[in-house]
């Protein structure tokens, strides 16, 4: 299909674009580091069941005996690594709460912002994290989990307590909390330098789009 006069030809965001990183302080030094910093950029290029134990050693300069004396397994390399995205999440989301006024318009833009700043900052650790998490059996995908859920709780109740308050006018909380969500989520498959949009845009448009979503019609005011 053509594009439209003015708009911009669609460019499939290229991984080799994207910086293999993870949160500052939390890539373990040494072997274990670059395991862990080649699994991130294997799982999100092939995914977890087209990575290979010879893959990931290959990435990390070590053969798979090496690899072996660090990790257990495939499976455990991938379980930390969705832990920790799940945990950068998490704090990033509770800090954004804390850091916000009081009203709930407010926290949402705020949540709302933190969410899109953690899918542009690290988007191949949020693509793992959310496309992988699957593979993962019960007992290793358990902490990740946890953490979901309290993060889906802390974002459920900042638009529950707008809805009490007669700030929000939507009559699910649950499922306009997982549509706000889901718009974050997707950020991570496209967003990277390859891209003509700022973090900041990014952020303040979804900011926007979520207020919207809420049944709150001019965000602007909100601010």
């Amino acid at each position: 299909m053509a594009s439209s006069p003015g708009t911009p030809r669609w460019e499939p965001r290229r991984l080799s674009a994207v910086k293999v990183e993870l949160p500052e302080g939390v890539t373990p030094g040494g072997t274990r580091g670059r395991i862990l910093l080649g699994g991130l950029q294997l799982f999100a290029e092939l995914g977890f069941h087209g990575t290979s134990i010879r893959d990931l050693g290959s990435a990390a300069g070590i053969n798979s005996a090496t690899l072996y004396a660090h990790y257990p397994s495939k499976e455990h390399i991938l379980a930390e690594l969705v832990l920790l995205g799940h945990q950068a999440m998490h704090e990033r989301l509770q800090q954004a709460v804390l850091d916000a006024p009081p009203g709930p318009a407010e926290q949402l833009r705020a949540l709302v912002t933190a969410h899109v700043y953690v899918h542009t900052d690290f988007p191949l650790l949020a693509l793992v994290a959310n496309a992988e998490l699957h593979a993962l059996s019960p007992e290793q995908a358990a902490p990740s989990l946890a953490l979901r859920a309290q993060t889906q709780q802390l974002a459920l109740g900042v638009v529950q307590r707008g809805i009490d308050a007669g700030v929000f006018h939507v009559p699910d909380a649950y499922l306009a909390t997982a549509a706000v969500s889901a718009m974050g989520v997707r950020v991570a498959s496209w967003f990277g330098p390859d891209q003509p949009y700022r973090r900041e845009e990014i952020a303040q448009s979804y900011a926007d789009f979520a207020l919207r979503v809420v049944g709150v019609t001019s965000p602007d005011k909100d601010r």
